[in-house]
């Protein structure tokens, strides 16, 4: 196979078939190579890193990776009136996060505080909320498993 040199690819490749790290925008490699990992393999793990009690009661919002300005932080959503044990394990949850991954990523912890229950993974409305026309494109498809799926996801919409 001959080398392309004119492709609009950074490095030189063999014709063919790209990389899949050479397709992804610059935006979304960088997201995945700083925190998409990290915060990954947090959601996953989340009820090992920090047990039965508080995984009940909290859940990771976001990752954010250091930078030279401040050190990286772990915002975790909070049931209100379960703030105060949460912040009594911060550390240890600092330090377990860092032995799970074997090296000090994490500096600190952000509590955000909800009403409730998780509403956030709770469906809205039992009825179809798509707006009629994208309806009348998905009753044109012929897979009946794509047809099923897209109907169902159209639950977890919530109206506008």
């Amino acid at each position: 196979m001959k080398l392309k040199s004119y492709s609009k690819q950074r490095r030189r490749s063999v014709q063919g078939l790209r990389s899949f790290k050479d397709t992804l925008p610059l935006k979304v490699r960088g997201i995945l190579k700083k925190k998409g990992r990290i915060y990954s393999e947090l959601l996953d793990n989340w009820r090992h890193i920090v047990g039965n009690d508080l995984f009940k009661i909290c859940y990771p919002k976001s990752f954010k990776s250091e930078n030279k300005f401040r050190g990286s932080l772990l915002e975790i959503m909070v049931k209100r009136g379960h703030e105060v044990d949460l912040e009594y394990s911060k550390k240890i949850i600092v330090e377990k996060v860092n032995k799970y991954f074997e090296q000090n990523i994490l500096k600190d912890i952000k509590l955000i505080t909800f009403e409730g229950l998780n509403d956030k993974f709770k469906i809205k409305n039992k009825e179809n909320v798509t707006k009629s026309e994208y309806t009348k494109k998905i009753s044109n498809i012929k897979n009946d498993k794509v047809k099923s799926s897209l109907l169902e996801m159209s639950k977890y919409f919530k109206k506008i």
